[in-house]
């Protein structure tokens, strides 16, 4: 197979591994619904004292995923491990499904558990905003809808919880998210991308969370890396999307961009190139911006890491995978000053998924500390490492 094609295998698996990723919180989501209801006082776990997060290095940030973690302990559990690792800013998922169930009728309470806790160890919050809830969107029996489908019709309520979000959390929220990945067909609904009606969507929920807190930092895209064309039935790639976003009038209505960046394969210092996936495709995304005299702006990396699976295409060895991740925070600190935080995909899962997204994480399920942790730790927390990881030489090909 062709290094082209085997890329574009790789920008496959990766929207399958969202796919997936989605699909684990489909199944879990009848369940979930328990955490919009208010749990007894005796089964609240306590917040304890106020922390601080000791770290060198505040660009490091880790992706959580506790919206499906229904023990408060485990809440608490995972966010003390972000802490202690040196990460002082969390992305966390807070679907808009789960706390306005009805029309106008809010429920907060598993929103308030995780945000106390993550204020309480002293974490920055950014959250990421989306999952529509059956109200929102049609569904007949004839043309069912996945919970990403988000009508032209609705972009005015998801707006409307946007700001409520955003006003209930001005004082431990740094920053929304508006959706994930909507260059990616499945994101999307199972539609064809497009970006003028994010732009319409992202215009409609800037101007309700600014009226109800200016200070709330408006992130746009978490745009997904992939190689796909104009046309594709599987998205359109991340370059050409953002690119028509700015002449569809984005310009104005965000105060940041959120990309995702994969290293796959390929060494963090890896030269970017449009036809290629790696690390560096950020550099791309960034050249778009200052060529829409966006350069005064920042860029939050919401999703970046390597894999270690041992039979994904797009994954590398272990110790190769602890390497990348930290040459990757060096480089960064070294070369992006337009760089706000890098988040490393995903801290923990609360369930195995027994497929190749599980060796993604830091920390297990059950919450053991991989070695990649105990890296990025030394790395966050300034602390000197014994001795420089092993790297196995280059693949062939």
């Amino acid at each position: 197979m062709s290094r082209v094609k085997h890329r574009r295998a790789w920008s496959l698996a990766l929207a399958l591994q969202s796919k997936r990723r989605a699909l684990a919180r489909l199944l879990l989501f009848g369940s979930l619904l328990a955490l919009a209801v208010p749990r007894p006082v005796s089964d609240r776990v306590p917040l304890g004292e106020q922390q601080i997060v000791e770290t060198a290095n505040r660009q490091v940030c880790v992706h959580t995923l506790l919206e499906n973690e229904v023990q408060e302990a485990k809440i608490k559990r995972s966010l003390v491990l972000a802490r202690e690792l040196g990460a002082a800013t969390i992305v966390q998922f807070f679907p808009w499904a789960y706390y306005e169930p009805q029309r106008g009728r809010f429920s907060w309470d598993g929103a308030d558990r995780i945000i106390s806790h993550a204020n309480r160890q002293g974490l920055r919050v950014i959250a990421r905003l989306g999952l529509v809830p059956e109200w929102a969107r049609p569904n007949g029996a004839d043309k069912p809808t996945t919970l990403n489908y988000l009508p032209a019709e609705s972009f005015d309520d998801f707006a409307r919880y946007a700001a409520a979000f955003a006003r209930r959390y001005a004082e431990s929220v740094a920053a929304v998210i508006i959706w994930n990945e909507p260059n990616l067909s499945f994101e999307w609904g199972y539609r064809l991308v497009d970006p003028g009606a994010y732009v319409r969507l992202l215009r409609a929920a800037y101007g309700q969370i600014k009226a109800a807190n200016s200070n709330m930092l408006v992130l746009a895209g978490a745009l997904a890396p992939t190689l796909e064309g104009a046309g594709s039935a599987a998205g359109l790639n991340e370059l050409d999307y953002l690119t028509a976003m700015y002449q569809d009038g984005a310009r104005e209505i965000f105060d940041a961009l959120a990309i995702h960046t994969y290293g796959f394969r390929d060494a963090p210092a890896a030269e970017p190139a449009p036809q290629r996936l790696n690390f560096r495709r950020a550099e791309l995304l960034r050249d778009i911006m200052v060529a829409h005299g966006d350069a005064d702006k920042r860029v939050f990396v919401t999703e970046s890491g390597w894999n270690d699976h041992p039979r994904w295409s797009g994954a590398v060895r272990p110790s190769r995978r602890t390497a990348y991740t930290i040459q990757a925070f060096e480089f960064v600190a070294a070369n992006w000053t337009w760089l706000e935080n890098l988040c490393v995909w995903a801290l923990r899962f609360p369930a195995d998924l027994l497929s190749h997204p599980d060796n993604f994480t830091l920390v297990s399920a059950d919450f053991k500390r991989k070695p990649i942790y105990y890296a990025l730790q030394d790395y966050a927390r300034g602390w000197e490492r014994s001795e420089t990881p092993w790297l196995p030489p280059p693949v062939a090909g």
